[in-house]
C-alpha cells in the first residue's frame, strides 16, 4: 500500500513537472510584438516600394531582412475606420466605427485585449483617433496607453497619459519614439510585449524637424504622370473631388495653412504654374515628415536588436492607409483608388520570415489582429473577418486564398459616399449620391485613368464582378440598414 502511494505521488509529480515544462515552453513560444504605424504613408514614400522621390533607408533595411507585401490594402481609407478595422479585425459595419468622429465601441473584442488577457504586457503611444474626445473614450486593453489628443499637434503636442494630460515640448514624432523606447526599457523582461508605436506623421498639416529641414532643397521632384489628369473618362464624382480642398492639391493649398506657412507663388494666377509650385511645396514638406518616421523606425529596431530580442520579435511597420501623392492631382485618401488604399507593409520575424522576400499576395487591414493572435497562440474569434498571414509570411499561400476584395467608403465630406469590388485585375466602383459605376482593367490601366464601365467588350466583366461583389455583401454579412444603401440588391445581377 505504501509502495502504490509513493509510486501514485512520484507521477502526479511527473505530470506536474511535465505541465510546467509544456507552459513554459508555450510562454517562449508567443513572440514579442511591435507594430508600428505611421498616418496617411503612401508606398510611393518608400524606396523599397520604388520611390523616385525620396529614400527610406530604415525601413528598407527591416524589408531586407523579412518580407514586403505589395498588394495590402485598407478596407475603408480614411484614418479612424481604418484603426478600428485592424484593432478589431472587422469591416466599419461590424464594428461600428463607420467614419470619422464616432465614438469607437471600447467594450467590443480587440487583439490587444485579447493578448492582454494572455499575460502580453500591452502599451500603446501616439496616436489613436477613434473618438471626438479620447480623454472621455480611452484605448481598452492596454497595461500603458499615452496618446495624441484627436489628431495631435507636430510640435509641443499635449498628450493623455492614461488620461491626465500633459504638455511634451519638442516633435511629436521624436517624443512618440521616445515613449516606446521608455516602455521597452521598463517593461518585464519574463513576459512577451504587445507595442503599439502610432505615429500622426505624415498626415498633414505637414511638420517636421529642423534636421529635415533643408531637405530636398534645390531639387525639382519629380511629377506623377497623373498629375494633370483630366477626368475624362471618369464619373461626375471624381469631377466634383478635384475641385473640393479635401482631394484637390490647389484647392486644399488655398483653403489651409501648411505647417511652413502659405506657398510662394509670386502672386501668380497661371493655374499651370500654381499647380506645378503647389506640388513642389507639398512633396517636399510630405517627404520631409516621412523621413522622421524612418528615423524612428531605425531607433526602434536597433534597441530591440541589441537587446538581443531580434529573433523573439515581429517587428511590423505600416500605415492605416495610402494617400496620394499627387496623383490624378490630388492629395488625401478615401477613394477606392490604387494610391489611397493601397498600405506599405513590412514584416520581419527571423524563425519563419525568409530575409528579402516579397509577396503578391492580396492582404487587407482586417488581418492583422488574427495574423498577430495565430502568432500567439490563441483561438481567433469568430467574429474577425480577416485571415491570419502567417502562411503568406512563411512563403506558402493557400490554394484558397482571397482573390478578391470589398471596399466601403462612407464618410461623404470632400469624396463622395462608394463602395465597390477590386480583384487581382479588375476594380468596380459604386458611386452612390450620382448612381454612377467606373470599372478599371488594372493589367491594362494600372494609373486608373480609363474607365471601361460602359465598353460592350467588358460588359461581362462587369456583370462578374457585380455577382462578386454580391456575394462579399453577403459573406461579410453587409446590411447597412442605418444608411440609404442598397448593396445587397445591386442592379445588374438579377
Amino acid at each position: 500500500m505504501k509502495k502504490q502511494s509513493v509510486f501514485l505521488a512520484l507521477i502526479i509529480l511527473l505530470n506536474l513537472v511535465s505541465v510546467g515544462f509544456t507552459s513554459l515552453a508555450s510562454a517562449a513560444q508567443q513572440p514579442n510584438i511591435l507594430l508600428i504605424m505611421s498616418d496617411d504613408h503612401s508606398t510611393r514614400g518608400l524606396s523599397i516600394y520604388g520611390s523616385y522621390r525620396n529614400t527610406t533607408p530604415n525601413m528598407d533595411r527591416l524589408a531586407h531582412q523579412g518580407m514586403r507585401l505589395t498588394q495590402c490594402f485598407a478596407v475603408n481609407s480614411i484614418c479612424g475606420p481604418s484603426r478600428a478595422a485592424i484593432i478589431t479585425g472587422k469591416y466599419g459595419h461590424k464594428n461600428g466605427f463607420r467614419r470619422n468622429l464616432l465614438r469607437f465601441d471600447g467594450s467590443q473584442t480587440t487583439f490587444p485585449k485579447l493578448l492582454q488577457k494572455a499575460g502580453y504586457q500591452t502599451a500603446l503611444v501616439g496616436k489613436w483617433h477613434l473618438s471626438r474626445n479620447d480623454a472621455e473614450n480611452p484605448p481598452t486593453g492596454f497595461d500603458y496607453w499615452n496618446i495624441l489628443p484627436g489628431q495631435g499637434d507636430y510640435y509641443d503636442p499635449d498628450m493623455f497619459d492614461m488620461g491626465e494630460r500633459k504638455s511634451h515640448k519638442g516633435y511629436a514624432t521624436t517624443i512618440i519614439t521616445e515613449m516606446g523606447l521608455e516602455f521597452l526599457k521598463k517593461r518585464d523582461p519574463d513576459k512577451p510585449f504587445l507595442l503599439m508605436v502610432h505615429h500622426k506623421a505624415p498626415h498633414s498639416p505637414w511638420g517636421y524637424t529642423a534636421k529635415h529641414e533643408s531637405m530636398y532643397d534645390g531639387k525639382t521632384m519629380p511629377e506623377p504622370p497623373t498629375l494633370w489628369d483630366d477626368y475624362a473618362t471618369r464619373s461626375e464624382a471624381t469631377r466634383t473631388a478635384q475641385r473640393s480642398p479635401m482631394a484637390s492639391l490647389t484647392a486644399s493649398m488655398q483653403n489651409d495653412e501648411w505647417a511652413t506657412g502659405r506657398l510662394e507663388d509670386g502672386g501668380t494666377t497661371d493655374p499651370v504654374k500654381l499647380k506645378s509650385l503647389t506640388y513642389q511645396k507639398f512633396l517636399k514638406d510630405y517627404m520631409r515628415t516621412v523621413a522622421s518616421v524612418d528615423d524612428s523606425v531605425g531607433a526602434l529596431t536597433d534597441y530591440i536588436d541589441s537587446q538581443g530580442l531580434k529573433e523573439n520579435t515581429i517587428v511590423i511597420y505600416t500605415s492605416d492607409q495610402g494617400f496620394f501623392l499627387g496623383e490624378h492631382g490630388w492629395h488625401n485618401k478615401r477613394f477606392f483608388y490604387e494610391d489611397a488604399i493601397r498600405m506599405p507593409f513590412i514584416v520581419r520575424y527571423p524563425p519563419e520570415i525568409k530575409a528579402g522576400t516579397m509577396s503578391n499576395a492580396m492582404a487587407l487591414n482586417i488581418d492583422i489582429a488574427e495574423t498577430l493572435l495565430d502568432f500567439a497562440g490563441l483561438s481567433i474569434p469568430n467574429e474577425m473577418q480577416g485571415r491570419s498571414l502567417r502562411p503568406i509570411f512563411q512563403g506558402e499561400q493557400p490554394d484558397d486564398w482571397r482573390t478578391s476584395m470589398f471596399y466601403r467608403y462612407y464618410q461623404g465630406t470632400g469624396v463622395p459616399i462608394h463602395y465597390g469590388v477590386r480583384t487581382e485585375r479588375y476594380k468596380l466602383i459604386r458611386f452612390h449620391e450620382t448612381d454612377e459605376w467606373e470599372l478599371y482593367d488594372l493589367h491594362k490601366d494600372a494609373l486608373e485613368v480609363n474607365n471601361v464601365y460602359s465598353q460592350a467588350s467588358y460588359s461581362s466583366v462587369v456583370r462578374q464582378l457585380k455577382s462578386e461583389m454580391k456575394r462579399l455583401v453577403k459573406e461579410l454579412e453587409v446590411g447597412d440598414s442605418d444608411l440609404e444603401e442598397f448593396v445587397p440588391n445591386l442592379p445588374g445581377t438579377d
